[in-house]
């Protein structure tokens, strides 16, 4: 018997929620007792999160509860397994780690920092370029450069060391500048199976790289003169880098005509589904607080953009328990149930950064001085089908448009109020923060509510991948994901760190099903993420944006039979429509698949390379 066959009432109807509550976020009470259900595991949530507030405790545990009992808000992972444990862990499942140092007792100061932090539950994010390229001689040493690539297989041993075992694989992601002179070592870095298989990659793009491959203009490859010995005649650029305050004479060590960097850095996405790309200067212009930080890379899938020491806690809006009369000619998602769910949800994550415990200082004072959190969606697809909408078709995109406003609206609203309540979030200044750009975007109530009372975070919205926690609500849709199949076999860690076979079925067709509907004849709406253009997904996570002040995890599928054209295209494109990045997934030789489908379970790929959003490195 299994501690959830305990639940008179329980909500895990599925073997594989089952599955994922038991080993992910059970808590044996002392080490000896289990919660007997995963309303067990709410009210400890809740309970925990309520603490933190100065009064109305019982009343805030209520309502904290009430939006987490049947799935109508997914906590973060981190949240759920942790939250009024006796676990020394993180409540926040994203981070990105500080400055590496280019010596050799800062790299591996900086390898023992992410280790103690993926230790403690979290996902790192790393900027690796910092270290010198290889090759080159050191100004201070006289030693040659291994070059950053050399350092990540390090950081990817120590991951394979620390979560050797048990239900959870390490999250990491390595970015590296484009003007890097080992960008081109970086960007074929995976095309070996079982290399680097920790760390997802990423190019940090910027605004005049892409000019240049426009302009079909040689780029220079360079890195901070002061850091290299010393060339008088050396050709010099000044540039904004990692480390510095502000722009630094950097020495040019190479140029590449930019279109063929460009065209390698695709052809390595398209081969391998690795790198993928981060628009740094986007994610600088839309940062609220770009008045006191300058960001490099993200978290570990990418929804949360982050300064040095930099972490965010996560939640979701379950948007398929908003959809009233499913599948009918009426069916619409209650907004109003949506925006009292986002006020309470805002509340609850805000008490997470007081809850939770930090690996490191440094990253609790980031944490506290800025509040961050990453309030998002989940179950989209799932919600868009029960509504009668094809996920394919303008009118699917105006309606996730307009449910993600509503969120980001509310999120606004309810920590202007926090703020009136508790007090802003102690990074703030108020003229700066009024200016930033994405600020400028939202309704004059509340820029005023703003101007006259603060806000609680300086960030609110991000939409996470949630492929865990999905599972855990009975399989809906993750994110703003397209489903991926109807029926479909998935491999999940189970706690001796082996794979056990599930055979999943969507919670569309499963609600289809249970309405009387017929598979045989399944509406038009039923569409799986092969048959979706990659133009469509694009343009998904392109109306969502808008809404959005961190960032989106969003991989954009891509056919076999996709030329590479056709693939290129697509990069291009997300940048034309103003997202802070794009990652695709095209199955291949060296990734295989994510998941498999009923009709070719035979070929699952899990034990390979498992790609960025998959759930035991959410």
């Amino acid at each position: 018997m299994t501690h959830a066959d305990n639940c008179k009432d329980s909500w895990l109807v599925t073997p594989v929620a089952r599955h994922i509550w038991e080993t992910k976020y059970l808590w044996l009470k002392g080490g000896k007792i289990p919660e007997a259900c995963i309303e067990e595991t709410w009210r400890r949530v809740a309970r925990t999160t309520a603490a933190a507030e100065p009064a109305e405790q019982d009343q805030w545990e209520a309502a904290f509860y009430g939006i987490l009992r049947g799935f109508r808000f997914l906590p973060g992972g981190r949240i759920l397994a942790g939250a009024g444990t006796d676990r020394r862990v993180t409540l926040f499942n994203c981070f990105v780690m500080g400055l590496i140092e280019d010596d050799v007792e800062s790299i591996f100061e900086a390898l023992k920092e992410g280790a103690l932090t993926m230790q403690a539950g979290g996902g790192v994010g790393y900027d690796f370029s910092t270290l010198r390229p290889g090759n080159c001689l050191a100004r201070s040493t006289g030693r040659i450069a291994s070059g950053p690539v050399s350092f990540m297989h390090i950081w990817d041993a120590m991951c394979t060391t620390v979560l050797s075992a048990g239900v959870r694989r390490g999250a990491m992601i390595a970015s590296l500048r484009c003007d890097h002179p080992d960008i081109e070592t970086f960007t074929d870095a995976k095309r070996e199976p079982g290399r680097l298989r920790h760390f997802n990659l990423s190019i940090q793009v910027t605004d005049a790289f892409m000019e240049a491959v426009e302009a079909d203009k040689d780029w220079p490859l360079v890195f901070p003169d002061d850091l290299l010995e010393q060339d008088i005649n050396a050709e010099t650029v000044m540039r904004q880098w990692p480390g510095f305050n502000e722009t630094v004479s950097c020495r040019v060590l190479a140029r590449r005509p930019a279109r063929k960097l460009w065209e390698r850095i695709m052809r390595a996405a398209y081969d391998t589904a690795e790198p993928g790309v981060l628009f740094v200067d986007r994610i600088n212009e839309l940062n609220n607080l770009a008045y006191r930080e300058y960001i490099t890379t993200t978290n570990p899938c990418g929804e949360i953009p982050l300064p040095p020491y930099g972490a965010c806690n996560l939640g979701s809006v379950n948007l398929v328990r908003f959809v009233q009369d499913p599948f009918a000619s009426g069916a619409r998602l209650d907004l109003d149930a949506v925006r009292d769910t986002v006020g309470i949800a805002v509340r609850l994550l805000d008490n997470v950064i007081d809850c939770s415990e930090f690996p490191l200082v440094k990253q609790a004072l980031q944490a506290r001085g800025s509040r961050r959190i990453g309030l998002g969606v989940t179950g989209l697809a799932d919600a868009l089908i029960m509504l009668g909408l094809d996920y394919r078709e303008a009118a699917a995109r105006r309606e996730a448009a307009r449910v993600m406003e509503t969120v980001c609206h509310t999120a606004y609203r309810t920590s202007i109020e926090l703020a009136r309540e508790k007090g802003s979030f102690p990074f703030y200044e108020r003229e700066a923060y009024l200016e930033s750009r994405f600020v400028r975007s939202l309704p004059e109530d509340i820029r005023s509510g703003i101007e006259e009372h603060g806000i609680r975070n300086s960030h609110l919205t991000a939409i996470a991948p949630t492929g865990t926690i999905s599972l855990l609500a009975n399989n809906v849709s993750s994110g703003i994901e397209p489903v991926f199949d109807f029926r479909f076999s998935r491999k999940v860690l189970n706690q001796a760190g082996e794979y056990e076979r599930f055979d999943l079925e969507d919670y569309a067709l499963c609600a289809w099903q249970e309405q009387g509907g017929d598979t045989a004849n399944l509406p038009t709406e039923f569409i799986d993420a092969r048959s979706i253009p990659p133009g469509a997904h694009l343009e998904m996570q392109a109306v969502l944006q808008a809404h959005v002040d961190n960032a989106i995890s969003k991989t954009i599928n891509v056919p076999e039979g996709c030329t590479f054209d056709e693939f290129r295209n697509l990069y291009q494109s997300a940048y034309e429509h103003g997202l802070k990045g794009c990652t695709t997934f095209r199955s291949n030789p060296v990734t295989g698949e994510i998941l498999s489908s009923e009709t070719d379970v035979a070929q699952v790929g899990m034990e390979r390379d498992v790609h960025c959003c998959n759930i035991e490195r959410e």
